[in-house]
């Protein structure tokens, strides 16, 4: 019997395919989410739903969609999609949906991200822990999903062409200066949307010239794994850049919701640093205007959002927090440190694709190499995330307070201690695995350095 408290976490469903979970899941995931949309009076009479190309992903969505169908409502199939032309279709569409995906983990793995109407998130305190207890229901019953006739025959539709048209109304790229830019997709969906996006697969070109890496769709990943948050999956991508002499590299995850960015030298920029460029070009358009970052991104971001005008909000790592967060401030846009970047214009959603367009935006309408264009936003030395095996999570993140006492303490998601020479560190577990998240941020890099090393000595003692 399938325990769904194993896939169904904060914001998302994942898990190992099939040992964790299979179809006739898929299927009372399904049911129970059409049953949560009409316990809770959402609008319409259709779900989309859309899927990555890992092996399991068409069967499970199909599997979901039956699902859907016997609970009473129609399917609108987008077929292979990146997350953020799920949401897409669930904004202009004015639909729910379902996006099957386990971004950027590995092959054996999947998952389930859901929305309401207008890419609304789902997450564990707006109904993802309904849909959970009422699929845990239909499984122990031996009812995966009700016997009923499916109420309409599915829809097909390619929502490529209307997604990548709306992404270029929100940036214009046409008149900025030719720059060459090498795109690794990692055998992700990245491959199958920055063709029409950033290429002239479906609209005019624009003056890009597009080196293209690992563009080929396959779940197994067979060059390297879709996360570009690890360095070693960045090497490829960095040496392309400056073999092919490009002015910037861009990574895509498995999903390709998430984009990561890489100097003209090959030197990644970080997400704070993107984080806080975009904000610079939103708050010029909307001054004033509230943006939302996480308590990992530098601390360089609200000093510049503030320094623009802006009222920067600290909200929850994940993007259900962000996204309820940016919905209530009405921010018009957001940052995290693990590169999701999120837009009003895009229905409060996250889109790699368009903080890409907003990086090429900004290099292009200058002269400046992307190094020194990043380095007005890289105020500090971050560590990068670093990742650490800890059986009692909680205890150990007790033990690391305690050991500094006199340090200002913060714990909007996980522990963040302050000191009074601008350095930082936030430890928090994962979600997903037994793992202790260490990010440390220091003004020089010997201090940074410093810190780090003394956290993990005690967080793996």
């Amino acid at each position: 019997m399938s325990d769904l408290s194993q896939i169904i976490k904060a914001y998302d469903v994942r898990g190992t395919v099939p040992d964790q979970w299979d179809e006739p899941v898929a299927r009372a995931i399904g049911a129970a989410f059409t049953q949560f949309l009409a316990a809770t009076g959402e609008p319409g009479d259709a779900v989309v739903i859309g899927h990555d190309m890992r092996q399991t992903s068409p069967g499970l969505a199909a599997a979901f969609a039956t699902g859907v169908r016997a609970e009473g409502r129609t399917v609108i199939e987008i077929g292979l999609a990146s997350t953020d032309m799920l949401y897409y279709a669930s904004g202009a569409l004015g639909l729910p949906g379902a996006m099957f995906t386990a971004s950027h983990n590995p092959a054996r793995y999947n998952g389930i991200k859901m929305c309401r109407t207008g890419a609304r998130p789902i997450g564990q305190d707006s109904g993802l822990a309904e849909i959970r207890d009422r699929a845990q229901a239909l499984l122990d019953k031996g009812e995966d999903a009700p016997t009923g006739e499916p109420a309409r025959p599915a829809e097909q539709r390619d929502l490529r062409p209307e997604y990548a048209a709306h992404l270029r109304t929100l940036v214009d790229l046409s008149g900025i200066r030719p720059l060459k830019v090498v795109v690794d997709a990692g055998n992700g969906m990245g491959g199958h949307t920055v063709p029409s996006v950033l290429g002239d697969a479906v609209l005019p070109a624009l003056p890009l010239t597009v080196v293209p890496l690992y563009f080929e769709l396959d779940g197994n990943f067979p060059n390297h794994e879709a996360n570009p948050l690890d360095p070693a999956n960045l090497v490829d991508l960095q040496r392309a850049v400056v073999a092919h002499g490009a002015d910037l590299g861009l990574a895509f995850d498995g999903d390709a919701d998430r984009c990561f960015v890489v100097d003209e030298r090959g030197e990644p920029v970080s997400p704070s640093a993107i984080t806080a460029l975009v904000a610079v070009r939103e708050l010029a358009k909307h001054p004033g205007a509230t943006v939302i970052h996480n308590p990992i991104t530098s601390a360089a971001v609200p000093e510049i959002i503030r320094e623009q005008g802006g009222e920067p909000v600290v909200a929850r790592v994940g993007h259900s927090f962000i996204k309820a967060e940016m919905a209530r401030t009405n921010a018009i846009f957001g940052g995290e440190h693990s590169a999701h970047y999120y837009f009003r214009d895009f229905w409060f959603a996250d889109t790699g694709m368009l903080a890409a367009m907003h990086t090429l935006a900004a290099l292009g309408e200058q002269e400046l190499p992307l190094s020194e264009l990043a380095a007005r936003y890289e105020r500090y030395v971050p560590s990068g995330e670093i990742n650490s095996t800890v059986p009692d999570q909680a205890a150990k993140v007790a033990e690391v307070r305690a050991a500094y006492p006199d340090a200002e303490v913060e714990e909007l998601d996980g522990l963040t201690l302050r000191f009074p020479d601008g350095a930082w560190f936030n430890l928090r577990a994962s979600n997903t695995e037994p793992l202790l998240r260490l990010n440390v941020e220091a003004p020089s890099r010997q201090r940074m350095i410093s810190l780090r090393d003394e956290v993990l000595d005690r967080v793996r003692r």
